[in-house]
């Protein structure tokens, strides 16, 4: 990985890999975006990126002895256009 992800440890972690944008927050991981991932070396280095980052979150997500079944939404607040 060209910058390594420590999952659910701050808002500022930004991630991209091929297509993808990975946001880390302190309760979720985003991930948006489209990739491919060709039968070549790009897709092989874009595949283990993948997998190393999932294998952090899985890791994470699995030392948590208290996970809720789901968690609520995130609230979103509307906020005064500055342009208008």
């Amino acid at each position: 990985m060209n910058k390594k992800l420590n999952p659910y440890a701050n808002e500022a972690d930004v991630l991209q890999i091929g297509g993808l944008t990975i946001e880390n927050r302190l309760d979720r991981i985003t991930i948006a975006g489209d990739i491919d991932l060709t039968l070549d070396q790009q897709g092989l280095a874009q595949a283990r990126e993948l997998n190393e980052l999932l294998g952090a979150v899985v890791a994470r997500l699995a030392e948590q002895k208290d996970l809720p079944a789901k968690l609520p939404a995130p609230k979103v607040k509307k906020v005064a256009n500055p342009f208008e």
